[in-house]
């Protein structure tokens, strides 16, 4: 039965969308393949990790008739990858074969039945609905992001906060050396939401599925649907849904974190910075990745060294007068946040070298990043 003849773009755009999320070696078999469906001219694509499920679908697939079937997705992905642009792609079914035809390149795939593919069920419950921008949603996972841990036995800490509260989206990482902090109006927030005293909503998203957030979101003004429950969250974009499950357990307070006072502040340029603590970097000690920073009166020296008793030296000019300061951060914690920030100047908050340090940006009370010290 021919099941699929269509462009090569029509099918791999929406395999690429799904497939990050495919595991290449599973417990389950079926888990590292895709679910296509095809009904009238209309294809689905269907992948699940089970805490993670993306659908993605495309018009003009013309076939025999309507059906489904599961095939390996990377390789049907590389395969389509390594056909020329614009090539005309059949699938036929053939007992438990998928014929992928492309010119005079011929494929046989193995593939499983469809009826055993595992889809996530839609939980109910008490949904809390609303629309932002792709690339507002996507720069606030950008701004923070970074921060959250990958492998850190606190489990809660191997995802993101996500918080409603009010007209005010915010989202919030942390592995427990640093935090970043960032937040967006919900302009178009239903009425509900804008209520003096509305319900805040806290969830938090896991890892893997920030990751693919940030991977699929387009750097467009199209709209992002969000729908919060109490264990799920659902996001459609284009012609993509993605489902995700949710971290189950209680987020550190952030508010807490975040210094509520400073005894100085330091303006840096942020390129130049930048610059210095990745050169400064070459020589931290691979394990630690440990730097100095000395702040005096105009100037900013970064310094690093290593077990061979290299050492590297920067130093920047700074508009300073205040007190001095010695103290050690793990560059990269540091770069982390320079690298995400585009602003020309950021600023640098501190009391003393045993508390941790504020990074803020000049005009923007939206984002906060704390990073603790560390002896070096």
């Amino acid at each position: 039965m021919l099941l699929i003849n269509t462009r090569r773009d029509t099918l791999l755009a929406p395999l690429q969308a799904v497939s990050g999320i495919v595991e290449r070696r599973h417990t389950l078999p079926i888990l590292s393949n895709v679910l296509l469906e095809k009904s009238g001219d209309v294809l689905t694509l269907l992948a699940t990790d089970i805490e993670i499920q993306i659908t993605s679908s495309s018009a003009g697939a013309t076939g025999d008739g309507n059906g489904a079937v599961t095939v390996g997705a990377r390789k049907l992905q590389e395969i389509l990858r390594s056909l020329p642009e614009g090539a005309e792609v059949s699938l036929t079914l053939d007992d438990r074969r998928l014929l992928v035809k492309a010119g005079r390149s011929r494929f046989s795939l193995q593939t499983l039945p469809a009826e055993d593919f595992p889809s996530m069920a839609l939980a109910d419950g008490d949904v809390r609905r609303f629309s932002v921008a792709q690339k507002e949603f996507r720069k606030l996972l950008g701004q923070t992001q970074y921060a959250m841990a990958s492998q850190d036995v606190r489990y809660y800490l191997n995802g993101l906060l996500l918080l409603v509260d009010g007209s005010e989206l915010r989202a919030v990482a942390t592995d427990g050396h640093r935090l970043a902090y960032a937040s967006m109006p919900l302009e178009a927030a239903p009425a509900e939401l804008r209520e003096e005293g509305a319900a805040r909503q806290e969830l938090i998203l896991p890892r893997k599925t920030v990751i693919e957030l940030n991977r699929l979101l387009a750097d467009s003004d199209e709209p992002l649907s969000i729908e919060m429950l109490p264990n799920q969250i659902r996001f459609q974009f284009g012609e993509i849904n993605l489902v995700s499950k949710l971290i189950d357990g209680r987020f550190p307070d952030y508010e807490r974190v975040i210094p509520s006072s400073l005894k100085n502040v330091v303006s840096v340029a942020r390129t130049a910075l930048l610059q210095s603590m990745v050169r400064a970097a070459i020589l931290t000690n691979e394990k630690f990745r440990g730097v100095r920073l000395m702040l005096a009166d105009g100037s900013l020296k970064i310094m690093a060294a290593n077990a061979e008793q290299e050492e590297a030296q920067e130093e920047i000019e700074v508009d300073y007068q205040g007190d001095a300061l010695d103290v050690g951060f793990n560059v990269a914690y540091l770069l982390d946040v320079l690298n995400n920030r585009s602003e020309e100047f950021i600023e640098w908050g501190f009391n003393d070298a045993n508390s941790s340090a504020l990074v803020t940006v000049p005009g923007n009370d939206r984002f906060r990043y704390v990073v603790m010290p560390m002896r070096i």
